[in-house]
């Protein structure tokens, strides 16, 4: 059974539609809403409920399969992989050291202090 997903693109966001894509996947996968197993859409039909070339889903379902998110079967499909809690974590952590690099530029050009930086995340961290 081939399941939906709820993909948006944005033509404003800066990062190429491929690219949203394969994090829009990701962070469906990390969070459970696909399962190991699922069938993904083929590339022809979620470019076409996208509007988008194939060439593009087909880059950002290689992408994904080179991630270790998904496993491609000639004639059968692309599947949602089981997910190594280690990737997945890693994952986490990868996109997490982005959130803080941006935190982290915007800090530095408001004056604001490391000290401050490590206050704001230990109160947004442990939810005070």
């Amino acid at each position: 059974m081939v399941i939906t997903m709820d993909i948006i693109i944005s033509n404003s966001s800066g990062e190429a539609i491929y690219e949203q894509i394969v994090s829009q996947i990701k962070a469906q996968i990390m969070s459970g809403k696909l399962s190991e197993g699922d069938a993904l859409p083929s590339m022809r039909a979620l470019a076409q409920s996208l509007r988008i070339s194939v060439i593009t889903t087909k880059r950002a379902y290689e992408e994904l399969e080179r991630d270790g998110f998904i496993v491609s079967q000639t004639g059968k499909g692309s599947f949602v992989k089981g997910q190594d809690r280690e990737l997945v974590r890693e994952e986490y952590l990868r996109q997490t050291e982005q959130f803080i690099a941006q935190a982290c530029d915007k800090a530095r050009i408001g004056g604001i202090t490391v000290e401050e930086l490590h206050e704001l995340v230990d109160i947004i961290y442990n939810g005070e």
